[in-house]
């Protein structure tokens, strides 16, 4: 009996999709081709890994124990593919990031940008979520790295310390808790309507935490999914949130908001660099999370967050070809 990558390969297509036609699609092989393999590797297992029901496949008691088992041999495979398609000391190849949405949108596309200037060869993808979702395709093995703001649990995903951050109560101008200097828990708390980031935003899942028992005082008007659509709301007099104080320089700047700290609560937290636990630490992940963290050594915080041109030249400079760090 010979069990073949592909076999698995495909197996684990059709367990994640349910469907021959799907998994066909996302490996880009025919229908005929994807039910053969399939066939062979269930007649070489001497039965059936998943039961029909209509158009559907629905995997069995051995499918399920096959599955894990399947996607830790693919896994290891691409390990040592990564590791040994390393091209001596050239950074190259590509990297795919998951990164939550304060620093998905506001801090890595700058990292980024420069990254690519310095290394041209470099392929980078980017996709922007939550931060559960995005620890969610760390272990499924979507993504090689993950940049997030909320807490972690999974017990394969290794988090590591990157950057401090602080969340601050923003208003309207207008608003009248803009004519405080700071916000106090819980006094404040039942005097506003908040507009909140959705369920499974580390925005909000640390904002929660922060508050302990008084989140029962939080009134929500309503849940976005998004940050801007947060900030426009917010100055549209709507209600007041909580965000990254890394997501409202421009704002502060042009006196659309303004933004009050919190007293009486430690309201730093710190964002956090994710991978699989098991995972090879290739030579590009190791640059790109090296290259990440010279802004730890120079604490730009804001005022480069608002000045794209400033941050570049600081990383640039921190990163140049005398100083270049890739392990």
């Amino acid at each position: 009996m010979t069990i073949t990558l592909r076999q698995l390969e495909i197996f684990v297509a059709v367990a994640e999709n349910g469907q021959v036609t799907k998994a066909s699609g996302k490996l880009y092989l025919t229908q005929s081709a994807v039910s053969m393999a399939l066939n062979e590797l269930q007649n070489q297992l001497a039965g059936s890994l998943f039961d029909r029901r209509g158009k559907r496949l629905l995997i069995n008691d051995r499918g399920r124990y096959l599955l894990p088992i399947a996607k830790n041999i693919l896994s290891q495979v691409n390990n040592i593919e990564a590791l040994l398609s390393e091209q001596g000391e050239n950074v190259a190849g590509s990297l795919k990031i998951a990164a939550s949405s304060t620093i998905g949108n506001y801090v890595l596309p700058y990292f980024i940008g420069v990254f690519k200037k310095l290394y041209p060869a470099v392929f980078l993808n980017m996709e922007v979520c939550n931060t559960r979702q995005a620890e969610k395709l760390i272990v499924e093995g979507l993504v090689d790295l993950g940049f997030v703001e909320g807490e972690v649990s999974h017990d394969q995903v290794k988090t590591i310390p990157w950057l401090q951050d602080e969340l601050v109560v923003i208003a309207a101008p207008t608003h009248p808790m803009a004519e405080k200097t700071t916000f106090e828990v819980p006094a404040d708390l039942n005097r506003c309507q908040w507009i909140m980031r959705e369920k499974g935003s580390g925005t909000a899942q640390v904002f929660k935490k922060k508050l302990g028992d008084n989140v029962t005082g939080l009134q929500v008007a309503m849940e976005l999914g998004h940050t801007e659509a947060i900030k426009k709301a917010v100055e549209s007099g709507a209600g007041v949130a909580c965000l990254s104080s890394l997501t409202i320089c421009r704002e502060l700047e042009e006196g659309r908001l303004t933004s009050l700290r919190v007293e009486g609560l430690d309201m730093g937290r710190t964002l956090h660099t994710i991978h699989y636990r098991h995972k090879a630490m290739t030579g590009l992940m190791s640059a790109f999370v090296n290259f990440c963290s010279l802004v730890k050594e120079s604490s730009p915080g804001c005022a480069c967050l608002t000045s794209p041109r400033k941050l570049q030249e600081l990383l640039l400079a921190r990163n140049s070809p005398g100083r270049r760090t890739t392990s």
